[in-house]
């Protein structure tokens, strides 16, 4: 029976060297169940050394991993049987039906007959099923890449690794894509995501950590790593240069030069402050014309924090 008090990944002082050259220097992360974790890094961070170990495709120099509640080094079949991985590239078989697909995947996990049931309830969880005996070399990108997802899935793993789930998907697939990753956590699932778009971490991810040479260098809500950044602002459009140095004179601010009629105002994102602003300009009488509130977004951060 699974605790749901424990966390599904729990990862403490993980090194990691190929040579002299250091990858992962004592990496710490926590994953609670049913939860998106976003893995964020530069090329050569040692994003993809980090995801290796935890899927037990290579060992650790040193550090404590626990998956599931098993631990690494000690239980890694029991480990492998709690996890699904998902490449960046669809690793299905063209030359099959959906449906073989699945079916080869059932014989690999050795399902039981009555198991087996799960096929047809992956095809149609899927969207799936009217192409389910179609040969894979007739499907979309965004065919393939569902169709990836349910073969991983085929063993009811309870963390699944998807590394660069939406590469080369048009706008319609990347979003069906986040919907089945959206699906999985509501059934329990936790989902350990590493990606290159940080739109995609942004709406997907409960907690980001961002590494940076073997290290990281911050983990933590999105809206948290944001906060920590500077840049947010207040933008108020004006009517006329006699109404912008009237608001620039109520809110403390300089007088933009020349003909911009937008006048900024530092914040933290924080609605108090924009109520501030607005009572300030309402008590003294000044119409906006447009209002607009910039606040940094997980690109700022990642800019700025892998310098």
């Amino acid at each position: 029976m699974t605790d749901s008090s424990r966390p599904a990944i729990s990862a403490v002082g993980v090194r990691k060297s190929f040579g002299d050259n250091v990858v992962l220097d004592g990496v710490d992360l926590e994953v609670a169940r049913g939860t998106v974790f976003a893995l964020l890094g530069p090329n050569g961070a040692g994003k993809t050394t980090m995801v290796r170990i935890l899927a037990t495709l290579i060992d650790p120099d040193a550090g404590e991993v626990r998956i599931a509640g098993h631990d690494l080094r000690r239980e890694p079949d029991a480990v492998r049987d709690a996890i699904g991985v998902t490449g960046q590239f669809s690793a299905v078989d063209d030359l099959l039906t959906g449906r073989e697909n699945l079916a080869l995947m059932a014989d690999l996990h050795h399902l039981a007959r009555e198991e087996r049931r799960r096929i047809d309830d992956l095809l149609a969880r899927f969207a799936l099923d009217d192409a389910a005996d179609r040969l894979v070399m007739t499907y979309s990108g965004g065919m393939r890449r569902r169709l990836d997802l349910a073969m991983t899935l085929i063993g009811a793993p309870e963390v699944i690794f998807l590394d660069e789930p939406s590469t080369g998907l048009d706008p319609r697939s990347r979003r069906t894509v986040w919907e089945i990753v959206r699906g999985l956590v509501r059934d329990g699932t936790t989902v350990f995501l590493t990606t290159q778009y940080l739109e995609e971490a942004d709406q997907l991810a409960d907690r980001v950590a961002i590494l940076d040479g073997g290290r990281l260098v911050a983990q933590g809500r999105a809206a948290e790593l944001k906060a920590r950044i500077p840049g947010g602002r207040i933008e108020l459009r004006l009517a006329d240069g006699a109404t912008l140095a009237a608001a620039a004179a109520a809110l403390g601010r300089p007088v933009p030069e020349g003909d911009d009629l937008t006048l900024q105002i530092p914040t933290d994102g924080n609605v108090t402050t924009l109520r501030g602003v607005l009572r300030t300009l309402d008590d003294a009488e000044l119409d906006v014309v447009d209002l607009a509130v910039h606040t940094p977004d997980l690109d700022d951060v990642f800019l700025e924090l892998t310098r």
